[in-house]
């Protein structure tokens, strides 16, 4: 950095004196038309507090600027090299005032965003999709978690907004369904109710269950033992499985029966067969959910995405 750079840094740290960002913008106009008549009309403002100002300023970095005769006006060295660092704290400036104004309208900035595995079998790629290309310049941060591990995420402040199953009301966050999802009871295609046209969740009593625990997906866990206690039975769990798709994987090797979102037949087991759910509690809620204290401009940006595209057919 140049000498003259090094005492527009140093000037400005101080209280007083100081070089205030008018200074820049007057010493720039006036270096672009070298002549302080012009100069001022382009300002707004009358010559004389022009021409004291731009004394103020070179008294303030104790070197000249600017060499003046009657006839013309010309930058010196020291002008010269404060030209360049003039237009290049104005610009920052600008950059500065356009990006705190963008992120006030929700358009800038970082935006932590949490889901559940499933949740991409679904809208979520057109959510990311749609936002990304309307808000280009903030910096979206996906994490897959699960609803479990999101809560704790959005009580601590570590994400911005989560896509959580079945969540139960919590006083710290606004929760809002924004998706539906069908459950289905998988069976491996060799099960002896695979073969029948309906099984309803009554017939899965005597059958080994694959849950996830109740830790990692708090909710969902909830709703699978809800739907069999209300058909008369409590479900006996052999294996918890942390990944869906270990929970699938455990289905296929004929571990046991398992109730999952329908969006897993997504993923493509041959060996497994997935079955509607008869009656009512057959589906699962699936909420976008943060904190109550943290509803940003840049939250309610994504949450008017996320309800046009669920909206839309």
């Amino acid at each position: 950095m140049s000498n003259i750079a090094n005492r527009i840094y140093q000037y400005s740290g101080h209280m007083e004196p100081r070089i205030e960002l008018r200074h820049f913008r007057y010493f720039a106009i006036l270096a672009e038309e070298l002549h302080f008549g012009r100069a001022a009309r382009r300002l707004g403002i009358a010559q004389p507090p022009l021409s004291q100002q731009i004394r103020r300023l070179e008294e303030l970095l104790g070197t000249r600027l600017l060499e003046r005769t009657s006839r013309r006006v010309q930058l010196t060295h020291a002008g010269r090299v404060f030209q360049v660092e003039a237009a290049r704290v104005l610009a920052g400036a600008e950059t500065a005032v356009e990006s705190a104004r963008r992120a006030a309208r929700g358009e800038a900035g970082r935006f932590r965003v949490a889901f559940a595995a499933t949740v991409m079998f679904l809208a979520l790629p057109r959510i990311i999709r749609e936002f990304r290309d309307r808000f280009p310049q903030v910096q979206l941060d996906l994490r897959e978690m699960p609803t479990g591990p999101q809560l704790t995420g959005l009580l601590e402040g570590d994400i911005d907004l989560g896509f959580v199953r079945e969540p139960e009301p919590n006083p710290s966050l606004e929760l809002v369904t924004v998706m539906r999802e069908p459950l289905r009871i998988a069976l491996h295609k060799g099960h002896r109710l695979a073969r029948r046209a309906r099984v309803g969740v009554r017939d899965l009593a005597d059958e080994p269950f694959v849950l996830f625990p109740q830790d990692l997906a708090p909710g969902l866990h909830r709703q699978v033992m809800t739907i069999c206690r209300e058909a008369g039975f409590v479900p006996r769990v052999v294996e918890e499985s942390r990944e869906l798709y270990t929970s699938v994987s455990l289905v296929e090797a004929g571990i046991g029966v398992s109730i999952l979102p329908a969006s897993v037949e997504k993923l493509g087991w041959k060996n497994v067969r997935y079955l509607p759910i008869p009656g009512p509690g057959g589906e699962t809620r699936i909420a976008a959910a943060w904190r109550k204290d943290r509803d940003r401009p840049v939250l309610q940006a994504f949450m008017g995405v996320v309800e046009a595209v669920v909206a839309a057919p």
